[in-house]
């Protein structure tokens, strides 16, 4: 009793301010032994960026798939040792890591800047299948980080974090290490270290949303010895977060001096409107027939109308999709597109 006065007086002085979270078990996406099927992902990172691929999660060499909800500070440092461990055992373990976003545009343009931001080595990708993601996975929204484990075609293990951190490192570092058969896997401060000395820390440049880089204490039950335990870890997490990045510093050797190339930012910029960001969200679709183009254009017309800022906005939004070629979007789409565009250059003059 007199220790969880102590850590409820802690907490407290931490700037815990109410709420609470129950302490019942967490499910997200297949469990441990139950099949891993394959489903549809984005590529956003290599040769292939922009084209949509199966991700064959049922395949015999061992696979870890890292779903994230979300880009947060808070979930940064654990992605990066996951991603230095699949780095180094790509032999032994496929590595893919797959975002979750409701806007398709808008999460390509923000996961593509944070994985170029983090440095991040593993296969990158983005679900088409908005916030909920693969249909067939069933994963929880609550749970900014899943972990599918597969072997063989078989889930080995399931790790659904809610706040994910580096104090969940030694769970998940065990459970790759268990499917590639690794007796002796490195720490996460090992493996941090080794990620800032070959590829850089990495910045968020501006990417990751704010006010997430503490626990969120509210996220915990302090009425209960669990949720008191799981804040207690949570706090722990933080130190052992900093801990890793200060002894990556001291040991990361000084990166060769190099010019500094221009930010290049493509042209043009989505729509506010939210109707017309729906409409070319539905122009990109590579499943469009050639009817379905035309009948997109059609109801961009007949919405934008006379209204220069409208028209403005749909002059930026089609010169942004088709900036990016073949990325987005039928070759009819793209022809009939840069048509649009050049009807709206037009009337702009």
């Amino acid at each position: 009793m007199k220790i969880k006065m102590f850590l409820s007086l802690l907490l407290s002085a931490l700037g815990y301010c109410g709420g609470a979270r129950s302490a019942d078990a967490v499910f997200s996406g297949p469990q441990k032994g139950e099949k891993a099927t394959a489903f549809k992902v984005v590529e956003l990172t290599g040769e292939k960026a922009g084209q949509e691929r199966e991700a064959a999660a049922g395949e015999v060499k061992p696979v870890a798939i890292v779903f994230v909800h979300g880009i947060e500070r808070s979930l940064m440092p654990l992605l990066r040792v996951v991603d230095q461990y699949g780095a180094e055992r790509r032999d032994k373990l496929s590595t893919e890591i797959v975002f979750l976003a409701a806007d398709r545009l808008a999460g390509e343009q923000r996961v593509r800047a944070a994985a170029g931001a983090v440095k991040l080595q593993s296969r990158v990708g983005l679900s088409p299948d908005g916030a909920e993601g693969p249909g067939n996975y069933g994963l929880n929204k609550d749970c900014l980080m899943t972990i599918v484990v597969a072997k063989d075609g078989t889930v080995t293990d399931n790790l659904a974090l809610v706040q994910p951190g580096i104090a969940d490192a030694p769970k998940v570092l065990a459970a790759l290490a268990k499917v590639c058969g690794d007796a002796n896997p490195p720490t996460a401060e090992e493996l941090t270290a080794r990620h800032v000395a070959q590829v850089g820390g990495g910045r968020d440049g501006g990417m990751m949303r704010r006010g997430r880089e503490e626990t969120d204490l509210s996220k915990f039950d302090l009425n209960t010895e669990a949720g008191l335990r799981d804040a207690v870890k949570g706090l722990i997490g933080e130190v052992r977060s900093l801990r890793a990045e200060l002894a990556a510093l001291r040991g990361a050797t000084p990166a060769s001096p190099r010019a500094e190339r221009p930010k290049q930012e493509a042209p043009g910029a989505p729509p506010t409107d939210e109707k017309l960001l729906g409409l070319l969200r539905r122009f990109i679709q590579p499943i469009n027939d050639d009817a379905a183009v035309d009948k997109v254009l059609a109801e961009v017309r007949g919405h934008i109308k006379d209204d220069a800022p409208l028209k403005k906005q749909a002059l930026d939004g089609w010169t942004r999709i088709l900036h990016f070629g073949d990325r987005y979007g039928t070759a009819y789409a793209r022809k009939a597109g840069q048509e649009f565009l050049d009807e709206l250059k037009r009337e702009a003059k």
